[in-house]
């Protein structure tokens, strides 16, 4: 009787961790279909993916095209592969990209004058969110407490 229920138990702590792990596996798998859309040199393939890391995929918006399965990111990498087998630079690359599908393509976008709000943002809300708290703050510690009226006095009175 005890076998069984161990048994039981070991294959329900293997499902558990073979659901568990199911998803871990699929963020490490390459987005790469086949190996044959890889470079043949090594050094290529590893400039080809970390340009790819730093371009959005336009399906997913919130992805590299690395990571992403969609057909575009498919196609743009293959694009970016092209482009790093004719021996182009990182940046012609990466300029090539942003000429054609606009700044949004860029994961990180660059800090210029259009971008700057973005990035000051967060740092704008902390010291908007720490000015509301020390106003609160200030109006609470000003005002004396209300004295108690009559009625108040007289009602206090009755529930001692």
């Amino acid at each position: 009787m005890w076998r069984g229920w161990h048994v039981v138990r070991v294959r329900v702590v293997l499902a558990v961790a073979l659901l568990l792990a199911g998803p871990a596996a699929r963020t490490v798998a390459w987005a790469v279909d086949s190996p044959a859309e890889m470079l043949p040199d090594p050094k290529q393939e590893a400039r080809a993916e970390a340009i790819g890391r730093q371009l959005r995929c336009l399906v997913c918006q919130n992805e590299s095209i690395e990571d992403s399965r969609a057909a575009l990111a498919r196609d743009l990498r293959h694009v970016v592969r092209a482009h790093v087998a004719a021996g182009e630079t990182d940046r012609q690359i990466v300029g090539w990209m942003v000429s054609r599908y606009g700044d949004f393509i860029r994961l990180r976008p660059r800090l210029d004058w259009l971008t700057l709000p973005l990035y000051a943002m967060p740092g704008l809300a902390v010291l908007a969110g720490l000015a509301v708290a020390l106003v609160a703050l200030r109006r609470r510690r000003g005002e004396p407490p209300a004295p108690l009226s009559d009625t108040e006095r007289a009602r206090l009175e009755r529930l001692r």
